[in-house]
């Protein structure tokens, strides 16, 4: 059964998180929570979003509007996702990552309309702090290491080294960043 933020926003997030002395989730009544969707305290989801009964969400996240979150999908504590987002089957989202407005990521390398693929789904892991700018593309089946930053607008084809900085069409490396993601000669000690 499909419930709306008005059905469980006294339920979703409620009391304390693990984190400590969150507040309640906040859900726009516009948004779409599925039955059996986990939600932690402190989330905030806003207007147009849809998360599907196998999401999960930890405390303290912000999805903005016209966010999708799949089935078998799991978004770390932290987390903001900027606008027109969707994380599809298999997407693994680590603590404190950043993903900008209409970054796309994929789960089938090679879809057909006329080919059912759900059982070659392919995951993509993004890593503890990693960023991703604005409208970056990130094919299924990589790794993009923590506190790694993603250039706006990059097409992303292979891992990511932690503390990388990639750029371009098809994204390359061009150099490295700290934790704060200013550009450093070198990756940090980890």
């Amino acid at each position: 059964m499909e419930k709306t933020s008005a059905d469980i926003s006294n339920k979703a997030g409620s009391g304390t998180g693990s984190a400590g002395n969150l507040p309640a989730s906040m859900i726009h009544p516009t948004a779409i929570i599925d039955a059996g969707a986990e939600i932690g305290a402190g989330t905030r989801i806003w207007h147009f979003c849809h998360l599907m009964a196998g999401a999960r969400v930890a405390e303290n996240c912000i999805l903005g509007q016209n966010v999708f979150v799949d089935n078998n999908v799991s978004v770390g504590r932290g987390c903001k996702i900027q606008n027109n987002v969707s994380l599809y089957n298999g997407v693994q989202l680590q603590e404190e990552v950043f993903i900008g407005p209409s970054v796309v990521f994929t789960n089938v390398i090679n879809p057909r309309a006329f080919i059912e693929r759900k059982h070659e789904f392919r995951p993509t892991l993004v890593e503890r702090g990693a960023s991703i700018g604005a409208n970056a593309t990130i094919l299924c089946g990589i790794r993009i290491g923590a506190f790694s930053i993603i250039g706006a607008g990059a097409v992303v084809t292979k891992d990511v080294l932690p503390f990388a900085k990639v750029l371009g069409n098809p994204a390359k490396q061009t150099g490295w960043v700290d934790k704060e993601g200013n550009s450093a000669p070198q990756p940090p000690d980890q």
